[in-house]
């Protein structure tokens, strides 16, 4: 090899790994992205763009989500330091209970955490559930007051954080959450909530067509998000959906919760 081989080799592999930097960076500080979206941010090639994901994944670095074409940081990448990790080593836990539980409940199952007054979805079946009616979720941001996750969320968080999550609530002022931010109305929901173990969603409230039911993922005392199950309303009712989904659901949450590393 001459020398202007071995520096034009030297040169590939220089710009590879800035590259290869470029996308844990980008990955890490956006939380999650499609290789598409990576392409497009930073102006690189969408085949170098698969090719160098492969090999951070191969590398631990990164990893794609077991139901959609998103891909996290892992632990391995922990020392990039925010708080993204926790969120991608929970979707990670996430997907393979999914899987193997999707045949079992075929109603489609969400993976959501809180981020600035909101639950988002992380992970999905959506997309492969046979009685689902809506696509491309991941990434979707739900209401607390309005969905079953976020009533999860807000019954089982500390006091603290509630107050400071309800009083971000109150400054937004949305007016679909006016009723819900009402005390005695808000006071019933949560006490409701906390009684059964199990949030519900089941008036309409968020989406017309759907009602859903949610419970939250602990570990140590603390939330780390929720895991719902979403029906169309005119296929089931609310007391067979807990009837027949409540325990598999609170199974499913225990199980993510127990598959983290400690």
């Amino acid at each position: 090899m001459t020398e202007d081989s071995v520096a034009r080799s030297n040169s590939g592999s220089v710009r590879a790994l800035a590259r290869g930097l470029a996308i844990l960076h980008h990955v890490n500080k956006t939380g999650e992205a499609r290789p598409g979206e990576i392409a497009k941010a930073l102006g690189i090639p969408r085949p170098t763009v698969y090719r160098l994901l492969e090999t951070l994944e191969e590398l631990g670095y990164l990893a794609f989500s077991a139901t959609s074409n998103y891909v996290r940081v892992t632990r391995f990448a922990a020392a990039l330091g925010d708080g993204y990790t926790l969120t991608s080593e929970i979707a990670q836990a996430a997907g393979p209970i999914f899987a193997a539980y999707s045949k079992q409940l075929v109603w489609p199952l969400d993976l959501t955490v809180y981020h600035n007054a909101a639950m988002v979805i992380q992970e999905t079946t959506h997309g492969r559930s046979p009685l689902s009616i809506d696509r491309g979720m991941t990434g979707f941001r739900l209401p607390m007051l309005r969905s079953s996750a976020g009533r999860a969320y807000l019954s089982a968080c500390p006091e603290e954080e509630r107050g400071l999550i309800l009083e971000h609530l109150r400054r937004l002022n949305d007016p679909e959450d006016l009723p819900f931010l009402e005390d005695r109305l808000l006071t019933h929901l949560l006490d409701e909530t906390r009684a059964r173990g199990i949030a519900v969603r089941d008036s309409g409230e968020f989406r017309q067509e759907t009602a859903s039911i949610a419970v939250p993922i602990k570990a140590d005392g603390t939330v780390l998000g929720c895991v719902s199950l979403i029906w169309i309303r005119s296929a089931m009712s609310t007391r067979r959906a807990l009837d027949d989904f409540g325990a598999p659901l609170l199974e499913i949450a225990q199980r993510i919760s127990g598959a983290l590393p400690a």
